[in-house]
């Protein structure tokens, strides 16, 4: 009996040691039948040329970018009023190069490779159309955004209202697919350019100011708007350099619900319109309560 056991377990040693011989056999017989100078030589091939490949877009790119730079340089120079715009157009044409320069460049590298490429477009191409399909807003984003900087609708620091969108602010930011825009009372708003449809632009021209200032007629127009008059001549005289036209003494205007007051009209320096309105409106109440006229207080009513 214990031989035969023996016999069984000494069976299976050889099998084992057997076939171990065999597959190292096949593994020999595979090593022995590459060419190894052949993959030595494509390797240093394919190399050196991976190499100049990287070395020639290298220099692409930094000959493009001197290019680019040095020409919205030259721009912004002849017209350092558009600075704003110069610059984002540069960051854009920068961006366009670069994105360009990779697409070719990873196009060279795997056509090296000997990936196929073609198939590789085409398998691409069926899969933007799909995201192209889920990105249209990112899309319509970006051509929006582009015609709004080519067209200068909007500068950084102008004063502007969306009228679809009722918001209104200082721009703070024009990209190529988001406004920013800072309204009065400090709120930041972030808006995508798409949904920007009707803009009006505050600061391409001066600005109309009325300046309104409730009285009592039965106490004395003329003499109430002789006092207007001569606040207006002091306050033009004060403010000369942002006053471009007037200030006019427009006269009496109905406010509703037996309210008058006095309107003065006059044209303003952009950004300057607020100001001005507070100054002229507090130095015709100091000078009618001076002069002991009454400033209504009661409250104007409007229809329901």
């Amino acid at each position: 009996m214990f031989l035969n056991t023996a016999q069984t377990v000494d069976s299976s040693n050889t099998n084992v040691v057997e076939q171990a011989t065999q597959q190292l056999s096949v593994w020999q017989k595979y090593w022995q039948s590459v060419d190894w100078d052949r993959v030595f030589s494509i390797v240093i091939q394919k190399g050196l040329t991976i190499i100049a490949v990287l070395v020639l877009f290298f220099l692409i790119r930094k000959v493009g970018n001197f290019l680019i730079n040095q020409s919205f340089e030259r721009q912004k120079k002849k017209m350092a009023d558009n600075a704003t715009r110069i610059e984002t157009l540069h960051a854009l044409a920068a961006n366009i190069f670069s994105y360009t320069l990779l697409f070719f460049f990873l196009y060279s590298i795997l056509d090296t490779l000997g990936i196929p490429v073609g198939s590789l477009l085409a398998g691409a191409g069926i899969a933007g159309i799909a995201i192209g399909l889920g990105a249209q807003g990112f899309t319509n984003d970006i051509i929006t955004g582009f015609f709004i900087i080519m067209e200068q609708q909007i500068d950084v620091g102008d004063y502007i209202r969306l009228v679809d969108r009722q918001i209104e602010g200082t721009v703070t930011s024009v990209g190529i697919r988001m406004l920013q825009m800072k309204s009065t009372d400090g709120t930041v708003h972030f808006v995508p350019n798409r949904n920007i449809t009707t803009i009006s632009n505050l600061s391409r021209a001066h600005m109309q100011v009325k300046v309104d200032v409730r009285i009592q007629p039965d106490e004395g127009y003329d003499q109430i708007s002789q006092l207007i008059a001569e606040a207006n001549q002091k306050l033009a005289e004060q403010f000369k350099a942002e006053i471009f036209d007037g200030p006019d003494l427009f006269g009496m205007v109905d406010l509703g619900n037996g309210n008058y007051a006095i309107r003065t009209i006059m044209y303003v320096t952009n950004g300057k319109q607020y100001k001005l309105q507070e100054e002229f409106l507090t130095a015709y109440v100091k000078t009618l309560h001076e002069q002991g006229f009454t400033i209504p207080n009661n409250p104007i009513l409007t229809g329901k």
